[in-house]
């Protein structure tokens, strides 16, 4: 689905990634994790249009997307979220995600009476917006203003508003960040139950190991810009360089090792 190939960002003297190579294969939910400073979050936003990188390539099947802005790469079903969510606070849940869709009619007596089909498209809309509210079991808040909820529920609107369109992969950036064990819960049921029964794709930055163990597999491993490994949860989770990693010690003087898929 998704494949970078020797990527690198720099920001003056600063190389937040430094040659990141990474293939996202369809269906999966892969999991990016790694210590503060790694560029996981850096990496995320190159893929998703918001930065230009300094040199390497992203590849979204067969086509080079790399440069693209994230208004096009949403046309193509590319999409990430943020780990502060990012609703219009003064809608409700239902209208937030009746924000999604593009050509919107918007309210006009004039389509009323000579444009019918644009009513009919913001009824579906409408529909479209509670078959999502229904799914995320978040019917009791559908009439909620989204500034009021908590971080939890805002996290499942940010979900469910990659639903209200024909989304190939979202990028999920610290999804389970400052929301309690219930409600991370059910955000990771929502997760399985889209991959399963919808086919999304999924990538996830996460610092939560147990979180990402029910999930993802493979687990992607980052460091100093550069991907350490990649394997199942319990192998990143024992592997050497990983622990010393994530203690502080980097990647000074050692090698890297060889992912599955080959990239280092």
């Amino acid at each position: 689905m998704i494949r970078v190939d020797d990527l690198h960002m720099h920001f003056g003297g600063i190389r937040a990634v430094d040659g990141a190579s990474i293939e996202i294969a369809k269906g999966s939910i892969t999991g990016l994790i790694g210590p503060n400073g790694a560029g996981k979050t850096t990496l995320f936003n190159v893929i998703a249009g918001h930065y230009k990188p300094s040199s390497g390539t992203v590849w979204l099947g067969d086509e080079d997307i790399t440069g693209l802005t994230p208004h096009e790469l949403f046309h193509k079903g590319l999409l990430r979220t943020f780990q502060i969510a990012h609703e219009f606070s003064t809608l409700t849940v239902r209208e937030n995600l009746m924000m999604v869709p593009d050509q919107q009619p918007g309210e006009s007596l004039v389509d009323v009476w000579l444009r019918p089909s644009k009513c009919a498209r913001e009824e579906e809309v409408r529909a479209r917006a509670d078959e999502v509210i229904e799914f995320l079991e978040i019917s009791h808040v559908a009439d909620e203003f989204a500034g009021n909820l908590s971080g939890g529920q805002k996290k499942l609107l940010e979900l469910g508003r990659t639903m209200m369109v024909d989304a190939k992969i979202v990028f999920l950036d610290e999804v389970g960040a400052g929301v309690n064990r219930t409600l991370l819960n059910t955000l990771g049921d929502a997760i399985i139950r889209l991959n399963k029964e919808r086919g999304y794709t999924f990538c996830m930055i996460e610092h939560d190991m147990d979180f990402i163990g029910r999930l993802c597999d493979p687990v992607i491993v980052m460091a100093e810009g550069k991907v350490l490994i990649e394997g199942s949860a319990e192998e990143v989770k024992a592997d050497e360089q990983v622990i010393e990693a994530y203690l502080g010690r980097g990647l000074k003087n050692r090698p890297a090792k060889k992912s599955k898929g080959g990239s280092a």
